[in-house]
């Protein structure tokens, strides 16, 4: 199975010195992991290999390193303070939370529902599910319906099968039927254990707090920062200011952030403390569509070159309701992870919101002046925006290998020459030597 390559990768780390689970002497810290000497080597080689790339290799971007704290006024601006929120619920049988924009892919990549999956694929008789309700079903999904009432959820399916007079229906419908109880309402079922998911959702804010001052009652509530882009939007003049860049023009950043989020998981792809790499590219808004491809492009190749298999790796435009509150448009670079598909990178078209919205906040003029056409205007942002540490996995992941050497199986990592933690290597030719 697909995830088998997750725990294999998993336990490699831990093996070889790429990633620890945090403070493990003490149980560790659910979701926090630590690099070791070879993963941190493998992070700031690929750090560097984007700084070379964005940075070096261009002269139309400029390094930047923020600070994690700034002025809260800031995120009121943004409008994260109003708009990071994300719906969820909670499992009443196990307790789990799930992101209501994210539960159906999580229900897919379930254990429980693949086991089941395998089993339908082939007999799709009432015994064959009355089998693995009692015996898979049971250790997968106790809480799934169809495992604990079989012959009532089972009579349900029947009914629906005649309804459509033998005809075959989607899964999202069937996967409803099996969650049903004695009422035949089609429920959703927990990725978990299967128990009926709540129809009402609650919201939560992402952003994490903490206080600035010694004294509480005086102390100022100020924010760990969700995004480094924040940093780059707030110093744009000081960038025309000192360094008089002609558009179109970007800056670049490789930072911490941090964000409460309500499902993180699958190892280092989603934590709540996360390394960032982010580029602004500042351009005119009727250049805004061309430039947002161009950089999909130039982002999509980089991974290639860096020898990330071209069959595991796909862009994906945000539908309208996807879209965050400031963007008009993102693609986000998927990879095809053990567990599915999901982002590795977005690149999306900023327009002109969060210059907008620090001008009218701060009162400053945020506009930049075309000298030569003798104008200003808001220019438009476009933001490639990648996560190191799931950086770090997609490599880890795409390269692990396996070979047989006559009897025995040896891992082999096949990271490309400018990642590799280590470049050369003296080896003796007999292991007692």
């Amino acid at each position: 199975m697909a995830q088998d390559v997750m725990e294999k990768v998993v336990s490699l780390c831990k093996r070889r010195g790429f990633i620890f689970q945090s403070s493990e002497i003490y149980g560790g810290l659910s979701n926090t992991w630590d690099y070791g000497p070879f993963g941190v080597e493998l992070k700031n080689n690929l750090k560097a290999a984007w700084w070379k790339s964005v940075v070096y290799e261009r002269d139309d971007i400029f390094g930047m390193d923020a600070a994690i704290f700034m002025h809260p006024k800031v995120w009121e601006a943004s409008g994260h303070l109003k708009n990071f929120n994300d719906p969820f619920i909670r499992c009443p049988g196990c307790l789990h939370f799930f992101r209501v924009d994210k539960i159906w892919d999580e229900i897919w990549n379930s254990p429980w529902f693949i086991s089941l999956k395998e089993t339908m694929m082939g007999d799709k008789d009432s015994l064959c599910l009355m089998r693995w309700a009692k015996n898979e079903g049971k250790k997968l999904a106790p809480n799934l319906n169809l495992v604990k009432e079989p012959e009532v959820t089972i009579s349900w399916i029947a009914d629906l099968h005649h309804k459509f007079g033998g005809v075959e229906f989607d899964f999202r419908t069937y996967v409803g039927r099996i969650a049903a109880s004695r009422d035949g309402v089609a429920k959703i079922p927990c990725p978990n254990c299967g128990h009926p998911l709540p129809e009402t959702s609650m919201s939560a804010n992402l952003m994490l707090t903490t206080q600035f001052g010694p004294v509480k009652e005086t102390a100022q509530t100020v924010y760990l920062r969700p995004e480094t882009a924040q940093g780059m939007f707030v110093n744009f003049l000081n960038i025309l200011d000192s360094k008089h860049p002609k558009i179109p023009f970007g800056l670049a950043q490789i930072g911490k952030a941090f964000r409460n989020e309500i499902t993180p998981g699958n190892f280092t792809f989603r934590t709540r403390e996360f390394e960032q790499m982010e580029i602004e590219y500042f351009v005119r808004p009727d250049e805004a569509d061309k430039k947002l491809e161009e950089w999909i492009e130039y982002r999509y190749n980089w991974y290639l070159d860096l020898g990330i298999n071209k069959s595991k790796l796909r862009k994906r435009a945000h539908t309208k309701d996807e879209l965050a509150h400031y963007a008009k448009a993102c693609t986000d670079i998927e990879y095809n992870f053990p567990f599915g598909w999901s982002e590795l990178e977005g690149i999306a078209n900023r327009t002109d919101f969060d210059l907008r919205q620090h001008a009218r906040e701060s009162g400053r003029d945020m506009q930049y002046f075309d000298d030569v056409k003798k104008e200003r205007f808001f220019p438009y942002i476009i933001e490639p925006s990648g996560g190191v540490d799931r950086s770090v996995l997609v490599f880890l992941t795409d390269a692990y290998y396996e070979e047989k050497v006559k009897d025995d199986t040896r891992v082999v990592l096949k990271l490309h020459k400018e990642l590799a933690p280590v470049k050369v290597a003296v080896l003796p030719l007999l292991r007692n030597r």
